[in-house]
């Protein structure tokens, strides 16, 4: 099958730029190959056509990898595979939210969620709080107020619950 040429300029782009982010990432341990970069290019080809988006520019992978870098719940082990998921999600819901707020808003939103509300698990971010936060965001939600529809997992709760269920 024939590449398109642009495509193939702004992969090279694409995987140069997120080369250069090691030289931040590396100090949370979080490190990517070429071949990961390559990866993740090709993934954000995938996932615009899927999302049916067009995108000049360098992407949001890069914006990704530094809002998402320091996180307690992305290991070297599922790196690669977490921004691929991120950066789905991402498309997904920028439709979703109908382009209504910035790319970074809704990234900051995802990091919020994704450290205090899931605990890392991105099918809870993707499944449940972004898609409650698309539907408030398409109602004509604004940001004046804080956003916390979604409970959060009490621990006290939890013991409590155990020791009622299992005595002390």
């Amino acid at each position: 099958m024939k590449k398109n040429w642009l495509e193939m300029i702004s992969g090279q782009n694409q995987i140069q730029t997120i080369m250069k982010s090691n030289e931040y990432t590396k100090q949370f341990g979080l490190i990517l190959t070429e071949k990961d970069a390559e990866v993740l290019a090709l993934g954000r080809q995938n996932a615009l056509k899927e999302q049916q988006r067009v995108e000049f520019g360098q992407g949001i992978m890069p914006k990704l990898i530094f809002e998402f870098c320091d996180s307690a719940f992305i290991d070297q082990s599922h790196y690669v595979d977490i921004l691929l998921q991120l950066q789905d999600i991402f498309y997904l819901y920028k439709n979703e939210v109908m382009d209504e707020i910035t790319d970074d808003e809704l990234m900051h939103f995802m990091k919020e969620q994704f450290e205090t509300t899931c605990y890392g698990d991105l099918d809870y971010l993707s499944g449940t709080c972004l898609e409650i936060f698309a539907q408030a965001i398409r109602a004509g939600y604004q940001g004046e107020q804080d956003f916390d529809l979604i409970p959060k997992w009490d621990r006290e709760l939890y013991m409590e619950a155990l020791k009622n269920l299992f005595g002390e």
